[in-house]
């Protein structure tokens, strides 16, 4: 696990203005992960961007222990050299066994502003499928991140028929609370997953729906599903029908409605629809909102709704937090014996080979006279000393890979080789990642 590493920002200690400030507009992913590779100097990374974080996860090209990359996640998300100390003052970071945990316990929702939430694995699984399609990720992420999303079904699993809260759910709550049990539209602005949750929330509410998008086939895949009419973005802009409410979740740089667009939504024969913008950046400008008369509920307000339920939340999946710590166990022990392997059966083989030269040296001396059936018995027996004998440090060795670090693995390793009594050894086998 010593050469996995994770570097970003969340909800959890700055607002979604700074997560903003840090975002990859999902267009421009493909072409900038292989730069971000560059700063991150070869190693293997996956960019996780969602409403409410930026996290750029990597793995050492050389197997070294991953090092602190916030000034180079800075660099090469921002275009631009941070200050002396702003780096550390706008990321977190995390290392080894610490990166591995907070994987997955994002992949379990754990760390999401609604805990518990499970859209997050579907976010997790598209960044992983973009890192791979712009062949960013390689084996070390690949297995890490199935890991992280096998716990992720395993969590559906045991959360089987219990609601899992989302910022989903908390838009379609602010939706309803705003129509008070009147007849009204409700449109949906982006297909993602948060737009997804919202629209079946609504749609059981029995609340009319217009699902938009860019591309309109998109928009009605999702308007079949939930029996609603369907509209292309450009449509949409030129002429928006009267809405009650706006949830809006898309992807780019940019806020998706201009002013004018604000205007005529506001001035529409039904009232001045509620905007709610999970966008990150903002799909609409607060400030372009406001002057148009319209009341705008933005990712910092759900998310300061969703805290007051985090605690009740944690309490309630605690049974998944102890299954996240057994997982870790699992998969540090798996890592460390499979980072060894080519050692330990290195040092099996010098063992039977010293065996081997030995048994050799006294048949041609003191041993000579013995028949041949004599001597394939005493280089049995040899052979089964050996395995015996190097029990032990192969015992010792999975110890270390397990609890110490990889510094203290090599001590170990060069120790029991410095006592080979002078025999050569065997060819050192490649590493294998661990």
């Amino acid at each position: 696990m010593h050469q996995i590493g994770v570097v970003g920002l969340s909800y959890r200690h700055v607002g979604v203005g700074e997560v903003a400030r840090f975002s990859m507009p999902r267009a421009d992913i493909a072409v900038r992960l292989p730069q971000l590779r560059t700063h991150l100097r070869g190693a293997e990374i996956l960019y996780v961007g969602t409403c409410n974080r930026v996290e750029v996860f990597y793995a050492t090209a050389d197997g070294a222990p991953a090092e602190d990359f916030r000034v180079e996640v800075f660099r090469g998300l921002t275009g631009r050299d941070p200050a002396p100390g702003e780096a550390a003052r706008a990321l977190r970071a995390w290392t080894g066994e610490a990166a591995v945990e907070h994987l997955l316990l994002l992949a379990c929702g754990l760390d999401s502003a609604q805990t518990g939430e499970q859209e997050i694995a579907t976010q997790l699984r598209d960044a992983w499928e973009e890192s791979r399609l712009a062949h960013t990720s390689g084996p070390v992420l690949d297995r890490l991140m199935g890991e992280a999303l096998g716990m992720a079904r395993r969590v559906r699993r045991m959360t089987h028929g219990i609601r899992t809260p989302s910022l989903g759910d908390l838009a379609a709550d602010r939706a309803l609370q705003h129509l008070r049990g009147r007849v009204g539209r409700v449109g949906l602005l982006g297909v993602s997953p948060m737009t997804r949750r919202c629209a079946m929330v609504l749609a059981a509410a029995n609340v009319p729906l217009l699902i938009v998008n860019r591309t309109l086939e998109t928009a009605q895949e999702l308007a079949t599903l939930v029996a609603a009419e369907a509209l292309s973005l450009d449509a949409f802009r030129a002429a928006p029908p009267p809405l009650r409410a706006l949830v809006l979740a898309t992807g780019g740089g940019e806020p998706v409605l201009d002013a004018s667009t604000l205007a005529r939504l506001a001035t529409s024969p039904a009232a001045a629809p509620l905007l709610i913008d999970f966008g990150v950046p903002p799909n609409v400008d607060p400030a372009a909102a406001r002057g148009a008369g319209l009341t705008r509920v933005g990712m910092d307000d759900l998310i300061e709704a969703a805290q007051g339920r985090r605690l009740s939340q944690l309490m309630r999946l605690a049974p998944v937090r102890a299954a996240i710590d057994e997982r870790l166990t699992r998969l540090r022990a798996d890592l460390a014996t499979r980072a060894i392997g080519g050692r330990m059966a290195d040092l099996r083989d010098a063992f039977e080979q010293i065996a081997k030269a030995e048994v050799a040296r006294a048949l041609t001396h003191e041993l000579r006279t013995l028949d041949p059936q004599e001597a394939q018995q005493l280089e049995r027996l040899a052979s089964t000393v050996a395995r015996r004998l190097a029990h032990l440090p192969l015992a010792g060795l999975r110890a270390a890979a397990l609890h110490a670090s990889p510094d203290a693995v090599d001590a170990f390793f060069d120790g029991v080789k410095s006592g080979r009594g002078g025999a050569s050894p065997p060819p050192a086998r490649p590493k294998r990642d661990s």
